[in-house]
């Protein structure tokens, strides 16, 4: 193995490692939010998880002192912060009010697909065949997922139109962010998308007073936990991530998450998981596998 092949092989391994973190999070977010949502509103639960986390990402940029990004990597800033750290929270936590968690999950995972989509299109990154086939696999695996975890009622047209907005909202998120990586740190990238995320929901700042002022400390150690790790430490790692691989493959990684929180809500809250959910995640995880192979 020649030099280049190892540094090349050792970057894989890092961008990897760092997705994982990310997954892992993402996945945690999921149970953290089930915990938060009966005391906050979906715009005051996205402002005040997003005040947290600016918070730890302002405190890192300090201590880092690595400044304000370059002007070439601000549209993409500007795009992530809005879309993403923005309108993907609050429409998210909206969505999934208004229908039951089966049906977002199948909703919300068009936005992987998305990724995929646009990356080829917009950031030239192609269609490796790898990629498409592991999609397949992994959004029919989310599929039998949602369903299994549906609970038979009727879905709103409301709900599932926020859940799509939220799919193509964080899929255009991640397409802008892509190219504002080539200029600037993970770091810097994450936390002004998450300062301008923050700026983009202060219109909900009376709600969160007024929510947070009654709510019982476990929930406001939610939205605290929600802040620091799968926002401020979660993000970072995937810009990490993001900025060695492509889009389309990061975006693929994502489809680990459905797994996971069935695994975290079978711990943490007992809901014990039946056998088409166990297949749903296996079919997850083979894709996320197939669309990782080189």
């Amino acid at each position: 193995m020649d030099q280049n092949t190892l540094v090349e092989s050792r970057t894989d391994r890092r961008a990897l490692a760092a997705a994982g973190v990310t997954v892992v999070l993402w996945a945690s977010a999921f149970v953290s939010i089930r915990a938060a949502v009966p005391h906050f509103s979906p715009g005051a639960l996205a402002l005040g998880r997003l005040l947290a986390g600016s918070a730890v990402l302002g405190a890192i940029l300090l201590v880092r002192r690595e400044g304000w990004p370059p002007r070439a990597a601000w549209p993409g800033i500007a795009g992530a912060g809005v879309l993403w750290f923005g309108l993907y929270m609050v429409v998210l936590n909206w969505g999934e009010r208004e229908v039951d968690a089966g049906t977002a999950a199948m909703v919300v995972n068009v936005g992987p697909v998305l990724i995929a989509l646009l990356g080829g299109w917009l950031l030239k990154e192609g269609f490796p065949r790898n990629l498409m086939t592991g999609m397949a696999v992994s959004f029919a695996g989310a599929v039998v997922v949602g369903i299994s975890m549906s609970d038979g009622g009727r879905s709103s047209i409301l709900g599932v139109l926020l859940c799509l907005a939220a799919a193509v909202s964080y899929a255009a998120g991640v397409i802008c962010q892509k190219p504002a990586l080539r200029h600037a740190s993970a770091l810097q990238v994450t936390a002004f998308s998450c300062l301008i995320g923050t700026a983009a929901c202060l219109p909900f700042a009376g709600q969160l007073v007024q929510e947070a002022a009654a709510a019982p400390l476990p929930a406001l150690l939610n939205v605290a936990y929600l802040g620091v790790f799968p926002t401020a430490l979660a993000f970072t790692t995937w810009a990490y991530a993001l900025a060695r691989t492509t889009a389309g493959k990061m975006g693929a990684t994502t489809y680990i998450v459905p797994a996971l929180v069935v695994l975290m809500s079978w711990v943490v809250l007992g809901e014990v998981p039946g056998w088409l959910t166990f297949a749903g995640g296996l079919l997850c995880l083979a894709g996320v596998a197939v669309s990782r192979r080189k």
